[in-house]
């Protein structure tokens, strides 16, 4: 295990190898070393015996690596592209910075994409998937790649469920904004907002050009070990209501 010398050495090393964006946030950056290189002292009670000098440079390193993380992981934007331009989440990763043109036309379908009934899907796929009660039964169903993704659509609305939280399924481009960090009951999600560029990629990998498209806003998020993308409601409030709603 790493002494807390070592752990020091390490977190220096990492802040002096991490890039950051021009401008550099060097707002950031300063209060990030400035936290590292200050020692953090705390009040003892007066019947409380002191922390051992070895416990005291834990409680240091700790708080230096919890600074560190909260200023490069998602408390400011400038964090967020400090530590990287490419998010993966819910077996989708997103790439934020310079996107190519959304796509127009109609889109290709998925490999291998068949119509169903909602009963028959759920004997195909791999997977138990779950209908949002808020907008009942849908109007139609699909099924594709194998049974590695099910597709349920109604007017405006597009819900994907998958089988690929391991693997990459789907690729999003973006400019910026960054995505917005929502929560779907207890659990984390991404807002994309606005039209953007999706590409699915095939299980058995190859090309994916063709299975470019545009998409529309778009919440992302994981619930028992599966992946969904609800697409359509231009309201975040609305579509958490919708993904609140799975049954």
């Amino acid at each position: 295990m790493n002494s807390p010398d070592d752990l020091e050495a390490e977190l220096r090393a990492l802040g002096e190898a991490l890039e950051t964006p021009a401008p550099p946030p060097a707002a950031v950056a300063a209060s990030v070393r400035a936290r590292l290189e200050r020692p953090q002292t705390v009040p003892e009670p007066a019947a409380r015996r002191p922390e051992p000098a070895a416990r005291q440079r834990r409680r240091w390193v700790a708080t230096g690596i919890a600074a560190l993380l909260a200023a490069l992981l998602g408390f400011t934007p400038q964090g967020q592209a400090a530590v990287a331009q490419v998010l993966r989440f819910a077996g989708i990763e997103i790439h934020v910075g310079e996107p190519e043109p959304v796509p127009s036309g109609v889109p290709s379908p998925l490999p291998g994409e068949k119509h169903v009934a909602l009963d028959q899907a759920r004997e195909t796929v791999k997977f138990p998937f779950l209908v949002p009660a808020k907008l009942g039964e849908p109007d139609d169903v699909r099924v594709s790649d194998g049974g590695r993704v099910v597709s349920l659509f109604w007017p405006g609305v597009r819900l994907d469920a998958y089988d690929g939280l391991l693997d990459v399924v789907w690729r999003k481009d973006l400019g910026e904004p960054w995505p917005e960090n929502v929560q779907i009951g207890s659990s984390p999600g991404w807002w994309v907002s606005g039209p953007h560029s999706l590409t699915y990629l095939p299980s058995g990998g190859g090309t994916s050009e063709s299975l470019q498209r545009r998409a529309e806003s778009t919440l992302i998020w994981q619930r028992e070990g599966v992946g969904y993308r609800l697409e359509g409601p231009t309201d975040v409030l609305r579509a958490r209501e919708i993904a609140e709603s799975l049954r």
